[in-house]
């Protein structure tokens, strides 16, 4: 058995993991990385790279279906649009093809040695990796598990045939004429909003009161009233049973039983760490349920064993795991580093899209906050009307006392390029009166932010 001794071992190259990488290698430590899939992982080939890449496809044929309808408010016409989405699968996988090549490019260019094979802990600080050429046994320092997540199947509609995962989904050969999708949290609503642009019936069972339950209901109000005008059936407090012929069972809010007629039956109700082929067991970590459990700087509760990522829970956002991944290359490197943030914003891909940074105006007051809110409506912003996506709002949520900016979140069409300002406002540590005192550029949509700030103060100049 070929034998390696490094630094720092990767499992994963994931978001996390190969941002971990790229960094350890910027730093001169001499870093293996092992993935049995593709370079950079779920993400990149099977999740927010591709989805995005379908979502964008499905909102330009919007766009011709519209006109071809005669309902375009921009005076638009078409003739009879048509969607081939074999071709438009072979697109997206040409994009991720080249972030592929990028991530490997950026490995070795930081001299990472890169396995490909399944990882596999003899302890602490030993690893098999079994290749398709055979086993090696890596010996490392220091360990960072990254292995990610995985859809979760439900025990009475697993995998396979018609019903599918959210990996499926992005790969179809067709659009499916009939769609039913199980669990209306983010990842079923963006693909089941794509997906009904494109031409599919779709029906969203969600067994909770409301879709996407992790927002706050101003939030997800707008994404409601959008699938309505989509034609989308949504079935909330209703739980799937199983499926017949061409249907799926379900048990409704008042518990009558019915059958959704379906060609794809698409699974969506969460993921789960990929961890079950690792050997775990030949450690001892503390666990929280399947997450490992970390502190500040990621360590687990063995020395020199790390973990990043989604494997240790929520949010399993790319963005978090990346940031994990820069500071455990840090850390090993001995530079003084900390899992120090005040907000990680997430994202719904929706249409409208939502982002949310920090705290909303309901978690601020739970957790003892004084607070004052102000909220700007981009049905009086100009650049809004001027895409005709004036549905939605901005939001900032302060401290009474000081003014400090404890959340900013916002429903609108693209406002997930303003994520970043929002962040940055919230880990500066900014006042509603650094907000209002910015000049915003006009016209654009980040003038709501502006206006939401003033309108917090009690004087907000356009509403």
């Amino acid at each position: 058995m070929e034998e390696i001794v490094c630094k720092l071992l990767i499992i994963g190259a994931g978001p996390g993991g190969y941002v971990c990488a790229i960094r350890a290698g910027q730093l001169g430590i001499d870093t293996v990385i092992v993935e049995r899939g593709k370079l950079g992982g779920s993400c990149l080939n099977v999740g927010c790279i591709p989805s995005k890449a379908i979502i964008h496809v499905a909102e330009e044929y919007e766009v011709l279906t519209t006109a071809a309808a005669g309902k375009s408010a921009f005076g638009l016409t078409a003739a009879s649009p048509k969607i081939d989405l074999a071709k438009a699968v072979a697109w997206k996988d040409e994009i991720v093809h080249r972030l592929n090549l990028g991530v490997s490019g950026l490995l070795r260019k930081g001299r990472v040695k890169i396995l490909h094979g399944q990882a596999r802990f003899r302890d602490g600080k030993t690893v098999v990796v079994d290749t398709e050429i055979g086993s090696t046994l890596v010996r490392a320092e220091a360990v960072v598990i990254a292995s990610g997540s995985a859809p979760v199947a439900l025990p009475f509609l697993p995998f396979g045939g018609d019903v599918i995962s959210s990996t499926d989904a992005l790969s179809l050969g067709e659009v499916p004429k009939r769609l039913a999708v199980v669990g209306g949290g983010y990842i079923g609503l963006e693909l089941g909003t794509a997906f009904a642009k494109l031409g599919s019936k779709v029906t969203v069972v969600e067994a909770l009161p409301r879709i996407l339950p992790l927002y706050d209901q101003d939030l997800t109000t707008p994404v409601a009233k959008h699938l309505h005008e989509l034609g989308v059936e949504v079935l909330t407090g209703a739980t799937a049973r199983g499926v017949a012929a061409g249907a799926l069972r379900i048990e409704t809010a008042d518990g009558q039983a019915r059958k959704i007629a379906a060609d794809k039956i698409l699974v969506t109700v969460g993921r789960a760490p990929a961890t079950a082929e690792l050997g775990l067991e030949e450690l001892v970590l503390d666990m929280d349920g399947r997450f490992i459990r970390i502190g500040e700087r990621c360590e687990t509760s063995m020395r020199g064993v790390y973990a990043i990522g989604d494997v240790t829970g929520e949010p399993m956002l790319a963005h978090r795991a990346m940031a994990q991944g820069e500071m455990v290359a840090e850390i090993v490197a001995g530079l003084p580093r900390a899992w120090d943030k005040r907000c990680i914003p997430a994202i719904c891909f929706t249409d409208p899209e939502i982002v949310s940074a920090g705290l909303s105006p309901d978690e601020a007051r739970a957790a003892g906050f004084d607070i004052r809110v102000g909220q700007f409506p981009f049905s009086a912003n100009g650049r809004a009307m001027s895409r005709h996506g004036e549905r939605g709002f901005i939001r900032v949520v302060a401290e009474s006392e000081r003014n400090l900016v404890l959340g900013i979140q916002a429903v609108g069409q693209g406002v997930s390029e303003l994520s970043a300002a929002f962040g940055l406002a919230i880990e500066m540590g900014a006042t509603l009166e650094d907000i209002a005192g910015t000049i915003h550029a006009h016209p654009t949509l980040g003038e709501a932010l502006q206006e939401a700030s003033l309108k917090a103060l009690g004087h907000a100049l356009h509403i």
